[in-house]
């Protein structure tokens, strides 16, 4: 009990540090706010800060270990009879529709992409968290599929999954950056994504299909 008490006091002070960086980032920006005003501002040392964050960015983009396997998830979750990109279209499409704030779609997402597009440090980090993804994809594939040591197959097939994340992920940024409401930019990118699965090839969308 002690021990999970423990445990709990730290998930606490690591969200509240969080809290407190990304509220200053957004109001200031994020190269404009060091990690000594961050301890101030949360009453905590310097020292502390970085037992939870080991880089200012980690403080903006805390929730970030929850993507790095998301799509690695969603192919293994697949149903039977559903293949990789399938699995990944389909969970993209329910995530859409139902306006989930794990894909963008909430009020406040383009203040957080406002401070991501004038950070270079953040941007650089965003997409090693983006290699990161497909790397785990790249593996997931190769496992799921039994694919033979040199196979380049695949690496093509997530280089295309890969794609269709993104291609959706930048664009409810932008379209939210540019005001449009989650709900609006849930419908738009319901006809985006029927015009992005008609721009894959039967070989990927055939790719890794789950046997009964």
């Amino acid at each position: 009990m002690a021990e999970g008490l423990r445990e709990r006091k730290k998930r606490q002070t690591r969200q509240y540090i969080s809290d407190v960086a990304t509220g200053l980032f957004l109001e200031r920006g994020f190269d404009a706010v060091t990690v000594a005003e961050i301890a101030d501002a949360a009453n905590v040392s310097v020292n502390t800060v970085y037992n939870y964050f080991p880089a200012k960015e980690d403080l903006f983009l805390d929730r970030a270990s929850g993507v790095i396997d998301r799509m690695s998830r969603w192919v293994r979750g697949r149903g039977a009879g559903e293949s990789a990109a399938g699995a990944v279209l389909r969970e993209l499409r329910e995530e859409v529709e139902s306006v989930s704030p794990r894909v963008g779609l909430m009020d406040g997402y383009s203040d957080f992409m406002r401070v991501v597009q004038a950070a270079p440090a953040l941007r650089s980090r965003l997409w090693a968290i983006q290699q990161e993804v497909r790397d785990n994809l790249v593996a997931t594939l190769r496992e799921e599929t039994r694919a033979a040591e040199g196979d380049p197959l695949p690496d093509l097939i997530a280089g295309q999954i890969d794609w269709v994340h993104q291609t959706v992920m930048a664009h409810i940024g932008r379209r939210m950056v540019e005001g449009g409401t989650p709900a609006e930019v849930s419908r738009e990118m319901l006809d985006v994504l029927d015009e992005i699965e008609e721009l894959l090839s039967a070989k990927v969308l055939n790719y890794a299909v789950r046997g009964a």
